[in-house]
């Protein structure tokens, strides 16, 4: 059974059947999956992306610094970060909120030894802003944190249900793989469920990756468990 565990959703799946903005909805889902294994005793780190506002890479351009695109999709991942802390806390859930990007004001600032204190305590942990620096994004905050916060694994949730050889949702021909390396999940052009700089650095620590369907019931659980859930990236 997994002890501490990292869960990254995108900014997409928080916006549900809206498309943008945030489905509380998808969250409370989410939530109650997260107190199942909390309840069990499993530590959780989660962080969302900002898709469903704003991507930064895309806004940059026509005056807009790319620096500057990429701090406005940290916020962006801030925001769904506020807002899952105070759902996941509706849903019976303890949680705290550290953001590596200075807003004092709605989330404590990012620092190990707090981020390590809460988890002890038993409190969900939503980790915002990403690295807090530009050309880095919430994917690779995501194993970055998970390494620094000693994580056993990375999970990535999708809209399917694991790493395919090309996207199933354009072929039907397309073959899921079971368990994959990093080198091919890397080098494989077709293969975009992760940021490649995210499965480098991955690769790099040995920090293996589960790719699994978000809206699956009980597949967190069932990950926690050591059950084979979703591609395993290894």
């Amino acid at each position: 059974m997994y002890k501490r565990i990292l869960l990254k959703v995108s900014g997409e799946q928080l916006a549900g059947e809206y498309g943008t903005g945030i489905d509380p909805k998808v969250v409370s889902w989410i939530a109650k999956e997260a107190k199942k294994i909390v309840e069990s005793g499993c530590q959780l780190i989660v962080i969302a992306g900002g898709g469903n506002l704003v991507r930064g890479a895309e806004v940059a351009g026509h005056g807009i610094r790319r620096v500057t695109g990429d701090q406005m999709g940290m916020l962006s991942g801030l925001i769904n970060a506020v807002a899952m802390t105070d759902i996941f806390e509706a849903n019976g859930v303890p949680t705290r909120c550290l953001s590596n990007l200075y807003a004092s004001q709605v989330a404590e600032n990012y620092s190990y030894r707090l981020a390590e204190k809460h988890l002890e305590s038993g409190r969900v942990l939503v980790v915002a802003g990403g690295i807090g620096r530009p050309y880095s994004t919430h994917d690779s905050a995501a194993v970055s944190i998970g390494l620094e916060l000693d994580c056993e694994i990375v999970l990535k949730s999708t809209k399917v249900d694991g790493v395919y050889d090309k996207d199933p949702a354009k072929y039907d021909d397309a073959v899921k793989f079971e368990e994959i390396g990093f080198q091919q999940a890397i080098e494989n052009p077709e293969i975009r469920v992760m940021d490649k700089a995210a499965l480098g650095l991955a690769a790099e620590q040995n920090m293996s990756v589960i790719v699994y369907k978000l809206d699956e019931p009980d597949a967190l659980m069932r990950i926690v468990n050591g059950e084979h859930v979703g591609t395993k990236i290894s």
